[in-house]
């Protein structure tokens, strides 16, 4: 919210948040943005877009209700807890030729967009594997995380979607031909999305060219430090990886490899916060409609759910 109110690009015209607090809070940035008491209030009153940032159950009939309005939707992630609601956002948004926008912000990274460029321009050569990794040696601050039915799963569909998404849109979304997956809660072995939220995911895909990724997440894990965020990329011709920090959640190094020489792409620091909302309302401002890529947020929720499925 920050990020948008600091682009000079539109107003933020008013909010609704269910707890005190978070108005107090959010007013604090935006002091003359009006307070309205409900969501369907606030698709009534002339907006051009809406920043759903909600209980991940409630996001895509949220994101639904403001699209068939005509409404612009920039979206927390998950867009929908399942392959089923996702598909359905996405489908209002195209009837409604609405901008439709999901917060996967780690695409929007200084490092990930130049190791992009050199998968994109064949630098690296044939891409063969990838390994992705983001344990968090915490958990979730809000309690409604750990109950399935508002969050639809645990560290997998709140961190691991990132991983996800990152294999495939470096790959530029290659068909997946097989999908396998190990979910855990506290050590044991999970039992199943409707009773519990797992802390522990491992995944691997399989692209029908051939290459691989391996993905893995976690809570509240062992990190010996806040947090462990790791792309690494092989290919042909060189390898490259983005890894945070420190231990950060914010600052992120990104290098590439070539046998046993390396060199630095990107480092701290790099402004990322909010640059994906920024870049949707960029879009928005321009007049565009409806992005033919929104699909791919159906593509990710679909493997998000056979990676469950295992």
């Amino acid at each position: 919210m920050k990020a948008l109110a600091a682009s000079g690009l539109a107003d933020i015209s008013a909010l609704v948040d269910p707890q005190p607090t978070m108005i107090r809070s959010a007013l604090e940035a935006v002091p003359r943005a009006e307070v309205l008491p409900s969501f369907d209030t606030l698709l009534a009153s002339g907006i051009d877009g809406v920043v759903i940032a909600t209980p991940s159950a409630m996001h895509a009939d949220q994101a639904r209700a403001a699209l068939n309005r005509g409404i612009a939707v920039f979206c927390q992630k998950p867009l929908g807890i399942s392959a089923e609601e996702t598909r359905r956002a996405i489908d209002a948004a195209r009837h409604s030729d609405s901008l439709l926008r999901v917060d996967l912000c780690y695409r929007f990274l200084d490092g990930m967009t130049k190791i992009r460029q050199l998968v994109e321009s064949g630098g690296l050569g044939d891409i063969f594997h990838l390994e992705l990794k983001f344990h968090n040696a915490y958990g979730p601050d809000k309690e409604w995380f750990y109950d399935p039915a508002r969050s639809g799963g645990g560290c997998l569909i709140d961190l691991g979607i990132h991983l996800v998404d990152l294999a495939l849109w470096l790959l530029d979304f290659p068909p997946v031909k097989t999908v396998t997956g190990n979910l855990l809660a506290q050590g044991r072995r999970f039992k199943g999305r409707a009773a519990e939220v797992e802390d522990f995911a491992q995944a691997t895909l399989e692209f029908a060219g051939g290459a691989s990724a391996q993905i893995g997440c976690s809570w509240k894990a062992h990190a010996g430090q806040d947090a462990v965020i790791d792309v690494t990329i092989l290919g042909t011709k060189g390898g490259a990886r983005l890894r945070n920090a420190n231990g950060s959640f914010y600052d992120f190094v990104a290098e590439q490899y070539t046998g046993t020489s390396r060199r630095t792409l990107s480092e701290p620091p790099d402004e990322w916060g909010g640059r994906a909302a920024v870049d949707w309302l960029t879009e928005l401002c321009k007049g565009n409609r409806f992005d033919p890529t929104a699909k791919e947020f159906g593509v990710v929720a679909d493997l998000i759910e056979r990676i469950y499925e295992q």
